[in-house]
């Protein structure tokens, strides 16, 4: 790598082919439970009285998309069936048994992966927003792992479900800084949530303040974890992906949209209903000035398109991703990991871009692979990353979580919420092998997952793709604010 590629960063700047920097192992841990939509109904019935805002959230939580969420415990965990919602002291004291534990779990089969020692790690960057606690998480892991105690650490707060990306995007900074004075850098990245012991928090605002807060419909429980370097020194494993660039914005005026702000009892998510369409709004451009900022990539000097990538979008919500689908011209097909991730396990806030990158290579596809994250700011993460496994792999690490007390066979009956074109949520929709209606653009297509193809059932203008008549209904949904 030539110093040039480390020089301070100003507008006309570009990414030189020999960054040398990789991922080098990924692992990822959900915690044991995988709980249905049915969950936050029968805490919402067991605790609270009926409401209008309660309805409508429970309305929405049958139709966000999602079959299952990851979570530490079933519907009868203790801590969230007391008389009032959890403390902040008993949250702090339960991640550091159970987000610690998932931690260490993930980064152990990162290093597996990587198949170098724990003595040969020169720096880790951590990140979570469930949890402030001093020292952070990331001091036990360490201890945990065996990890010197010498070895630089950074834990990112405030960054939300874009944690992991920023996480990775400061570890390639801490790797050129290395590479700059020729000493290796191999760095643990790690990012954990424990979210879903908040929920009783989030049902109480409901309650008290008649709001219609959908953060409780999504969030769920996750431990990622992957290694980076910076091609110094041997490495035993071929390389996961190579990292070829990256770009960080912030959205102007938008502070007030998403969020995560500190609560007597935990957090609280602050979701707009004006995030979807922001989000996907803010992806083309930064894509261009990311793509321009990589000529290497180029191909008789122009610049590849969204569709010549894979992508590996952060699943928000299903808004989020159909917004990105349209907004870049891609197909199901080019956000499968997405989807997938989503629907089996929820929204991991900044755990989750590790773990759809880690089943993005489940299956073969494109080589070269765009990541995507949004956080509080509103903030943007993208990077571009080209495979270097290209043949399919086993999972490292999605295949522990159980189903508890849920249906979740290959044909399951979930909708996509939609507050954008018609202000309903559309119900009846069929959901086939792992993708709904939402996922699917024209009658036909075909998906791939790590199975083989499978035809996805299509409604399209109250019928299936095989002609069979699809009922549907719709719910009337107001403002989310």
């Amino acid at each position: 790598m030539s110093p040039s590629a480390v020089r301070p960063q100003t507008a006309n700047d570009q990414f030189e082919s020999d960054l040398n920097l990789s991922l080098l192992g990924l692992g990822v841990e959900y915690p044991p439970f995988l709980v249905g939509p049915e969950a936050l109904e029968t805490l919402a019935n067991r605790f609270y009285p009926p409401s209008t805002a309660l309805k409508k959230v429970l309305s929405i939580n049958r139709f966000t998309g999602i079959e299952t969420r990851a979570a530490i415990g079933d519907v009868d965990h203790p801590l969230v069936n007391k008389p009032n919602a959890p403390s902040i002291k008993e949250l702090n004291a339960l991640f550091r048994e159970e987000g610690v534990r998932l931690s260490v779990n993930a980064c152990k089969k990162a290093i597996k992966e990587w198949g170098g020692s724990v003595d040969d790690i020169t720096h880790i960057v951590s990140t979570t927003c469930t949890n402030s606690a001093n020292p952070g998480f990331d001091h036990y892991v360490v201890k945990q792992l065996g990890i010197r105690s010498s070895v630089e650490k950074i834990l990112l707060h405030g960054v939300g479900c874009s944690g992991g990306m920023a996480a990775m995007r400061a570890a390639a900074h801490i790797s050129l800084g290395a590479s700059y004075q020729q000493k290796p850098a191999k760095v643990l990245v790690l990012a954990c949530e424990i979210s879903s012991l908040l929920v009783r928090s989030e049902l109480d605002s409901i309650n008290e303040e008649q709001a219609t807060r959908v953060g409780v419909c999504l969030f769920s429980d996750c431990a990622s974890a992957a290694i980076l370097g910076n091609g110094i020194g041997d490495d035993p494993a071929e390389p996961v992906y190579e990292l070829l660039g990256w770009k960080h914005q912030i959205i102007d005026d938008t502070e007030e949209d998403l969020g995560f702000d500190v609560d007597p009892l935990g957090w609280k998510v602050i979701l707009t209903q004006r995030v979807p369409t922001l989000a996907s709004a803010a992806v083309s451009p930064c894509f261009q000035d990311l793509i321009n900022s990589i000529p290497g990539i180029h191909k008789d000097k122009q610049p590849p398109t969204a569709a010549d990538f894979d992508w590996a979008l952060h699943p928000g919500g299903s808004l989020i991703i159909t917004g990105v689908e349209q907004a870049m011209n891609l197909t199901p097909e080019h956000l499968r990991a997405s989807y997938e991730i989503y629907m089996k396990y929820g929204n991991s806030s900044s755990a989750t871009i590790l773990s759809v990158l880690n089943k993005l290579r489940e299956s073969e596809g494109k080589e070269q692979v765009i990541a995507c994250a949004f956080g509080p700011g509103i903030a943007l993460e993208m990077m571009v990353l080209r495979r270097q496994k290209l043949e399919p792999t086993t999972s490292n690490g999605l295949e522990h979580a159980e189903t508890n007390g849920t249906s979740n066979g290959n044909a399951a009956t979930h909708g996509f919420l939609d507050t954008e074109s018609n202000g309903s949520v559309t119900t009846g929709a069929a959901v086939v092998n792992g993708l709904s209606d939402a996922t699917v653009t024209a009658p036909g297509s075909q998906l791939t997952d790590a199975a083989g193809p499978y035809e996805a059932s299509i409604v399209n203008g109250g019928s299936t793709a095989n002609g069979e008549q699809d009922s549907m209904s719709t719910l009337p949904i107001e403002d989310l604010d």
